[in-house]
């Protein structure tokens, strides 16, 4: 597919308000893709996993009004206005008008609110910018309720225009719609894949990634030392740039064995090369950062004693910024979970962390 098919015939309703309400998750990334081109497409491909818990629940209520010349909405997260978001919201608007022509016509009302804490260094722009994303789409699909398309093709379209319009709002939105590990990026592997939307896992995983296990261990809940727009910019011009492409693009291809095999040593040393990577990449741009805390680095040597020790097959992994997620199988989750707990909460920013698991994606709600 490419761009216009997502542009939409005219629409055969018409609707004077209404409400809408979308749940939907954050993503945590296995394979990273870091450095995007134009308009959102990415450098290299990626595949994460959703989430359960930590999501975010989004209500659009919309009124027509009386023009069509500008954008009117208003947000809210936990209740309270919250005018900071608008200009990221109004940019994701100006990026999917074409895609969604109605956009002018009414004022919105986004209320907001996650099930982690806000700026806690979870991809909360990845969850809340799906959530919306999916709510004007259910708005689009009251304005084309008249056309006359099967139920499983109109689910279908549903998604991936979904998914391509939140990829326009955060790039890693566009993983977040579906479950339980999704694909983002042309890849000669994986069949369907594109840059332009998210794609559901095709092939086998073996029973020991069901109910994978991911605790997140909140080290610095403060805003992130650099934006991801920034972080991804700094990759044009990167002196190792081209090589970390190809290194993803290898990773996908065998992370595909890795999964179908079970091949827990494999995933833990992949992994943590990926996270590991993401960061080296930040250290070696100009400017430069470092964006792990001293008790990042502390908890990643407990996990790889503890692993050493214990031969489980915990791991880490991390995204742009000091939080660690801990992934691990379900059958080791009651004696990792005493070792987080007696080892490495103390690590934590007011001790705080969030279990989860891996997650079947967003609900309507």
């Amino acid at each position: 597919m490419i761009e216009k098919d997502f542009i939409p015939k005219a629409y055969k309703s018409s609707i004077d308000k209404g409400s809408v309400t979308w749940s939907s998750p954050s993503n945590i990334a296995l394979v990273k893709y870091w450095g995007k081109k134009q308009n959102q497409i990415p450098e290299n491909p990626s595949i994460s996993f959703t989430l359960n818990n930590c999501k975010t629940t989004t209500n659009l209520s919309y009124t027509k009004k009386g023009d069509s010349d500008n954008f009117s909405f208003e947000v809210f997260l936990d209740g309270k206005k919250e005018d900071g978001f608008k200009p990221k919201i109004e940019m994701f608007f100006k990026r999917v008008e074409v895609y969604l022509p109605f956009l002018k016509d009414y004022h919105f009302k986004i209320e907001t609110s996650n099930t982690f804490p806000h700026s806690s260094g979870i991809a909360s722009s990845a969850s809340g910018m799906s959530a919306l994303a999916l709510c004007l789409m259910s708005v689009e699909q009251e304005l084309s309720k008249a056309d006359v398309i099967p139920s499983a093709v109109k689910e279908s379209s549903f998604i991936k225009k979904a998914s391509f319009l939140a990829r326009l709002g955060s790039g890693s939105a566009c993983r977040s719609l579906e479950g339980d590990l999704v694909v983002w990026g042309k890849h000669d592997a994986i069949e369907d894949s594109s840059d332009l939307f998210g794609v559901k896992y095709p092939y086998a995983v073996h029973d020991v990634f069901k109910n994978y296990q991911d605790t997140i261990l909140l080290v610095d809940k403060g805003e992130k030392q650099v934006s991801s727009t920034v972080g991804h910019n700094l990759m044009h011009g990167h002196p190792f740039a081209q090589e970390r492409f190809k290194q993803a693009n290898k990773n996908l291809s065998d992370i595909i064995s890795i999964l179908k095999e079970g091949d827990l040593d494999g995933f833990v040393a992949l992994v943590e090369s990926e996270a590991l990577t993401l960061h080296a990449m930040m250290m070696t741009s100009m400017p430069y950062f470092i964006l792990m805390k001293p008790n990042t680095l502390e908890i990643i040597n407990k996990i790889w004693a503890y692993r050493n020790q214990t031969g489980f097959k915990v791991c880490f992994t991390l995204d742009a910024g000091a939080n660690v997620h801990v992934l691990y199988p379900e059958r080791e989750a009651p004696k990792v979970l005493e070792f987080i707990q007696n080892e490495l909460v103390a690590y934590c920013q007011n001790g705080q962390y969030i279990c989860d698991v891996i997650g079947l994606g967003a609900n309507k709600l």
